[in-house]
């Protein structure tokens, strides 16, 4: 009798079971081709006009079929077919969401700390845990993502991984935030940008923020190290001070980079010397590169390695190096390379105002667009993905009140944002 129960509760929890799991299969099904309905339905945006940043055109009246996060087909007068999500920005000028290829969204220092040397780096690498700079990154990739910037590189300065954790939270829809493409540690001369420590304390911290370089197996495994952690491209530290990594560090750095399909972004400063040692390494961009002469930037033009300035507003010798760079057709990438806090403006429209240093050094302003849009897509992506409007680029579209072919400023007041075909402003 015994036996007869339990067999058959046996039998009735193995139908509950069968049922229950129909039904949740069912509600899967259910659900999954429901989104699948959803993400096929085409998203229609019209606006006033769609500045074509290839070319310097102003395109009136376009209308944009959005699908999947992508662009579908651009064009004039196109029908609006049924069902389609409808979009007017018929007062609107729309142009691809900006790009800043230098960014550190981890990182934050004090001018008042400034009158100790070293100070905000050894604070701010003591003090801030990984989540806490992850947090703080959280914060300025929402503001750099209002004012318009659809896609960031974070060149480093963000503790062992708390930019890989920031990109992947974006990825994943936890936060809002650009498109990140991120550096663990940078690659560094001893020491890293620190100012000299007692040894019982270099120990200590270094290492949280750079990975030291002192010979050529050093070089490889850093890298293989930052492919690890999750970098989608590599950023070297060449020169910090007399210390210079030498050129065999430098392109064993690039082999084991480009092997696994990573760039590599070099800082540079200090005359030509270690952005000629980085040329013949192969890296694909400069920063900075401040004083950088004619000759070395035309061995940039020749080789497509990118410059990524970031100026100072006011600074003499860096506009004569834009004026230079133009001169020699070397691409540049829009680098705001913002790290100080501001309580007055957020840090994305501290980035869009920066754009007046390129004005200020004679640059057009097709050439200041190209420079915040295609060049770093190009730079950051690969060619068809971000920083045009083209069929089969991502949906990542910015609308201003006006022109910015007429008037640059305008891209400070971003009133619509969409990332990837949603809305996001």
């Amino acid at each position: 009798m015994v036996a007869k129960i339990l067999n058959h509760s046996i039998f009735k929890n193995v139908v509950n079971f069968k049922a229950g799991l129909i039904l949740l299969l069912t509600v899967t099904l259910s659900y999954g081709q429901s989104v699948k309905d959803n993400t096929n339905v085409v998203t229609v945006l019209m606006a006033k006009a769609l500045i074509d940043v290839q070319n310097g055109k102003t395109v009136v009246n376009p209308v944009l079929y959005i699908r999947n996060g992508k662009i579908e087909k651009i064009g004039t007068g196109l029908p609006i077919p049924d069902g389609a999500k409808i979009i007017n920005l018929s007062d609107k000028y729309i142009l691809p969401g900006l790009i800043d290829a230098h960014t550190h969204l981890c990182h934050e220092y004090y001018g008042e700390l400034e009158r100790v040397s070293g100070a905000n780096i050894i604070i701010e690498t003591v003090k801030l845990t990984e989540g806490d700079r992850a947090l703080l990154g959280a914060k300025y990739a929402r503001e750099m993502l209002m004012s318009g910037y659809t896609s960031v590189r974070d060149l480093g300065n963000s503790g062992m991984n708390s930019a890989v954790a920031l990109r992947d939270a974006i990825n994943k829809g936890w936060i809002i935030g650009p498109r990140l493409f991120v550096t663990t540690r940078a690659l560094s001369p001893i020491g890293g940008q620190f100012s000299k420590m007692t040894p019982e304390v270099q120990n200590v911290i270094i290492s949280k923020e750079y990975i030291e370089i002192n010979s050529i197996d050093d070089a490889r495994k850093a890298v293989r190290q930052a492919i690890y952690d999750g970098a989608d491209c590599i950023k070297i530290i060449v020169n910090n001070g007399r210390l210079v990594l030498s050129e065999e560090e430098l392109t064993a750095i690039v082999d084991e980079a480009k092997r696994a399909g990573l760039k590599v972004a070099a800082h540079a400063t200090n005359g030509d010397g270690p952005s000629l040692l980085a040329i013949k390494a192969g890296v694909s961009s400069i920063e900075h590169g401040y004083t950088l002469s004619s000759e070395v930037l035309q061995l940039m033009a020749e080789k497509n390695i990118y410059l990524v300035p970031t100026d100072a507003q006011g600074v003499e010798r860096y506009q004569k190096r834009i004026q230079r760079a133009v001169a020699a057709k070397v691409k540049i990438a829009f680098g705001s390379d913002l790290y100080y806090y501001n309580a007055s403006i957020t840090r994305g429209q501290m980035a869009a105002s920066s754009y007046g240093t390129y004005k200020e050094a004679g640059m057009t302003n097709l050439q200041i667009l190209q420079s915040a849009t295609m060049h770093p897509g190009d730079l950051l992506a690969g060619e068809g993905k971000i920083g045009l409007l083209l069929n089969g680029y991502f949906a990542d579209i910015i609308a201003v009140e006006e022109n910015p072919l007429d008037n640059i400023r305008t891209l400070e007041k971003v009133v619509f944002v969409m990332k990837e075909g949603e809305i996001i402003k």
